[in-house]
């Protein structure tokens, strides 16, 4: 057997489909974005319909964890994941530079929620 189809049947193989099938179709729209984007300004009404539709798809998926949550989340009442996205929202709004903090923030709530109330 030749060593690159060798390597297909090895222990590097996951990490090999995940560079294939992950990281380079991502990867290579957010290059050509880069590439396509250098003349548009900020406020030009292209980005700011990308900003919205980002914005709208990112609620969207808060909303489905916080109402149908998959797996392990399920155990958090409900109240509590609406109490940690309130966290993080506050955070965030605090200061907007600071998204880890937001984070953190919304996670702390939730793992003590869950430790306190659910568990």
């Amino acid at each position: 057997m030749t060593q690159p189809i060798a390597m297909l049947d090895g222990p590097l193989w996951p990490y090999l489909a995940l560079m294939l099938f992950a990281v380079l179709p991502t990867e290579i729209w957010r290059w050509l974005a880069v590439v396509f984007a250098r003349g548009l300004a900020n406020d030009s009404p292209l980005l700011e319909w990308v900003r919205a539709v980002a914005t709208a798809l990112l609620a969207g998926i808060v909303a489905k964890l916080i109402v149908s949550p998959p797996g392990v989340l399920a155990v958090a009442p409900g109240w509590v994941r609406v109490a940690g996205l309130a966290a993080a929202a506050a955070v965030m709004f605090l200061d907007k530079r600071r998204m880890m903090l937001a984070v953190l923030a919304g996670e702390a709530v939730l793992i003590g929620g869950v430790w306190l109330f659910a568990g």
